[in-house]
């Protein structure tokens, strides 16, 4: 499907073929008819109308001596909601890795043992970090906080800090005066 996407975004990725659909949006034109509006070489044209038609946008028919293209509304209209739909737009995205920011960071933050040279300052450098960091606590399990201060301190030392990160960023809750943590997800 995304061969197809790219097609369709290539066909109308150019000012004179979006021109050209303008145009037979309104009536049905041959080449030379809209080369003449154009101000554009027939065989220009006929390039743009060859792109326009692999998308299956535009089609022909003979008129006499001409060929006469029109768009195709329907298959505009139905390229546009099938292409476009959600589904197909998060396919087009298969084959990359949605994590590769947070390795990125936690390689640039973290030494060979897995523990923290630093906590960083940048909100979204944080956030990869809390995210790395929480993978220590199992889904459901009820720490105390001296059990979340012993896991976190395995990372870094400064335990406070991070044991409230983790619950600001809502990776783990708290109960309150002095309770139990937990990570829900």
């Amino acid at each position: 499907m995304s061969e197809e996407l790219v097609t369709f975004f290539k066909a109308l990725a150019d000012a004179n073929r979006l021109k050209i659909v303008g145009l037979l949006a309104q009536q049905s034109y041959s080449v030379e008819e809209l080369a003449a509006l154009l101000e554009l070489k027939a065989s220009t044209v006929s390039h743009h109308l060859a792109k326009l038609a692999q998308a299956g946008l535009v089609s022909a028919k003979v008129d006499g001596y001409y060929n006469v293209y029109q768009l195709d509304e329907k298959a505009l209209e139905q390229k546009s909601k099938n292409l476009l739909s959600e589904e197909n737009l998060t396919a087009s995205i298969i084959d990359i890795d949605v994590d590769a920011y947070d390795k990125k960071i936690i390689r640039d933050y973290t030494r060979r043992d897995g523990t923290l040279k630093s906590i960083p300052t940048q909100k979204k450098k944080l956030d990869a970090i809390l995210r790395y960091l929480v993978k220590a606590f199992e889904v459901g399990k009820r720490y105390s906080e001296k059990k979340v201060n012993e896991i976190i301190s395995a990372y870094h030392i400064d335990t406070a800090r991070l044991r409230r990160e983790l619950v600001g960023a809502k990776l783990m809750r708290r109960e309150g005066g002095g309770g139990d943590y937990w990570r829900e997800i």
